[in-house]
């Protein structure tokens, strides 16, 4: 009786340890690519609410640049009757951990982002001269934008983007 393995046996057995290996690298791999999604040019529609409750109807465009971990962000958006509002930001994610900095050039605003990041969805604290979050859902053809902040007149902004 021989103790040596068949080689059917082993290649079976290579291919499951290959497969295993590969299923174990994936997280980090998604973690690493989650916010390659947003890489491109997006355009929509979404409205920006104020101080005392007024709201104006905003057109937007946002775009991304994704690199590895690397992220960077502009969303412009206008009303009718003359709002701004001009969102720029730069970030890195470290496995699902999102850091980086942002400003708001209408407002004269700026300061850090902190937050987590998964596959399709971003969502982060902004402090500095004006708080509050941010969270963006995507998929390869939509993504919608939520912004709440304090210590400005602008208090919500609500987007959805369809990629260009």
């Amino acid at each position: 009786m021989s103790t040596r393995p068949s080689q059917s046996f082993v290649r079976r057995f290579a291919i499951a340890c290959a497969a295993m290996a590969a299923s174990l690298a994936l997280p980090d791999m998604a973690a690493a690519g989650a916010l390659d999604g947003l890489d491109g040019s997006w355009a929509g529609a979404g409205s920006a609410t104020f101080d005392g409750g007024s709201r104006e109807k905003l057109r937007c465009n946002g775009y991304y640049r994704s690199g590895g971990d690397n992220l960077s962000m502009a969303i412009k958006c206008a009303s009718a009757a003359g709002a701004k509002i001009e969102l720029r930001g730069t970030m890195k994610n470290s496995g699902g951990k999102v850091s980086g900095s942002w400003e708001e050039r209408t407002y004269n605003a700026g300061g850090v982002i902190s937050g987590s990041a998964t596959s399709g969805s971003l969502k982060v604290g902004i402090s500095g001269t004006i708080n509050g979050n941010m969270s963006v859902s995507f998929s390869p053809s939509s993504q919608t934008v939520a912004i709440s902040t304090t210590g400005s007149s602008l208090r919500t902004v609500n987007i959805s983007f369809n990629r260009n």
